[in-house]
């Protein structure tokens, strides 16, 4: 039953898009490839860059994309910003940086209400260093594993079990190298329009609605799910890892790494250097002989080459999509359905946008297959339309980041849900996104309306 699940959805989409003839050929394969992926993906427990992989080699035996374009996608500045961006995260760890951290912010709480707070404040910058939620939620489980042995409470490690993967997910936002979805996000917004937002801009956007949805989904959560006495039920979180008062030299030079990393980040304009090439010198640095914190076999390692693979991969997906017309004619024939083509006012077309893209996680499990199917869909609309496409883009992948009512739809969710500790279950997450959904859709709009008007980002 497993298998025919999966076969009858890919024979049904074969013979839907047979009808599609007012697409060209290339563009049908192109559909139906994708549309196959997706169905491997969300019905079977293959691994999700195996199907890509296979996906991208049967878009060249379809002559749908060229084979120069399958090899040219391990070369893409995306491929060396992640690359660089592991490495960095994996210092980050390997020097004891995160720990002393963990122990700067982690030592200074009184109450269980003030520890969920830190915690929040603590994950948010996490996603200018570590390049996906997985490996944000790895940095976080040692610290939820140590505080929920001294707590022993169900309920208190339900919540903080619920806190981190949504802090996580919730602050992607906040910076361009968040998440490899947004990297793919941003070059198809190069491919079809010639725009792209810098990691400067990202920042301006994203990192003020970022925190305060962050901070916000605290609330919800400590509201939701601890009664008054849990808030204040006072806490003392020993430090058990000793943690030498001074910086060492390794973690010295990792600290000045990552601090030119990011200054070179966020002033891309005035240097002209992208933040692959930035990445790959910072990751350079960190592993010279004599002075780096790491061996560069060691830095490799730290490398997930699965992702790597997936990223690729997906690049392709995406690109075939374009430029065989597919997605601009699935667009065209959704909103004509739908009726949005027709709406003049933006704040519906901003309602019905950040809708779909909020819901999207619900039918589409994969973070970066979600930009690859709707980005190109969305920046369709915004040509259509006539609207400004970094907004329409960067509101969609906002939305497309969300994704909390199903532990299947993040890694960092399962992380969570999966380790040794009890945690929570998958009702309370349906629990928590009936709160959060209408909560993002409200912010999203009070932004529109007032701070993203300010800074240039409005339809």
């Amino acid at each position: 039953m497993k298998t025919l699940l999966p076969i009858a959805g890919i024979t049904l989409a074969a013979i839907a898009i047979n009808f599609a003839q007012d697409l060209s050929i290339a563009g049908r394969w192109s559909l139906l490839i994708f549309c196959s992926t997706v169905i491997l993906w969300t019905l079977t427990k293959l691994n999700v860059s195996y199907v890509a992989l296979v996906a991208t080699l049967a878009l060249v035996l379809t002559r749908a994309v060229p084979q120069a374009l399958f090899f040219e996608s391990l070369g893409h500045e995306i491929i060396w910003l992640m690359i660089g961006a592991f490495i960095l995260g994996a210092a980050i760890q390997k020097t004891g940086l995160s720990a002393r951290l963990n122990q700067l912010i982690m030592g200074r709480v009184k109450t269980v209400s003030g520890l969920f707070w830190a915690m929040t404040a603590f994950i948010i910058p996490l996603s200018f260093l570590i390049p996906s939620t997985s490996g944000r939620a790895a940095v976080t489980l040692p610290i939820f594993r140590s505080v929920t042995t001294e707590i022993r409470d169900p309920k208190i490690s339900r919540g903080l079990a619920i806190l981190i993967p949504t802090i996580i997910l919730v602050s992607t936002i906040v910076s361009l190298v968040g998440a490899g979805s947004h990297l793919i996000a941003n070059e198809l917004l190069t491919q079809m329009t010639g725009q792209h937002i810098s990691f400067g801009q990202w920042a301006l956007y994203g990192l003020p609605f970022g925190i305060i949805a962050s901070f916000g989904a605290c609330g919800a959560i400590l509201y939701a799910f601890l009664d008054r006495r849990q808030r204040q039920k006072p806490i003392q979180i020993s430090a058990e890892s000793a943690v030498k008062s001074n910086l060492s030299r390794l973690e010295c030079m990792t600290l000045l790494i990552a601090i030119g990393m990011l200054a070179l980040w966020l002033t891309e304009g005035l240097h002209g250097l992208k933040i692959a090439t930035v990445s790959i010198f910072g990751a350079a640095l960190l592993a010279l002989p004599n002075i780096g914190v790491m061996s560069w076999k060691d830095a490799l390692k730290s490398v997930s080459w699965n992702l790597i693979i997936f990223v690729s991969s997906a690049l392709v997906i995406g690109h075939s999509l374009v430029q065989s017309g597919a997605s601009k004619w699935v667009i065209d024939h959704t909103f004509n359905m739908s009726g949005i083509a027709n709406q003049e006012s933006q704040i519906m077309i901003l309602l019905i946008l950040t809708a779909i893209a909020l819901t999207s996680h619900l039918y589409m499990t994969s973070h970066t297959a979600r930009a690859v199917a709707l980005v190109p869909a969305f920046l369709s609309l915004a040509a259509t339309l006539n609207l400004n496409p970094v907004a329409v883009m960067f509101i969609g992948t906002l939305g497309m980041d969300y994704c909390l009512t199903m532990p299947v739809s993040s890694k960092a969710l399962l992380i969570f849900q999966d380790c040794e500790e009890k945690t929570f279950k998958s009702r309370d997450l349906l629990r928590l996104s009936l709160i959060m959904i209408p909560l993002h859709l409200g912010l999203v709009i009070v932004f529109y309306l007032t701070y993203w008007q300010w800074v240039g980002l409005k339809f």
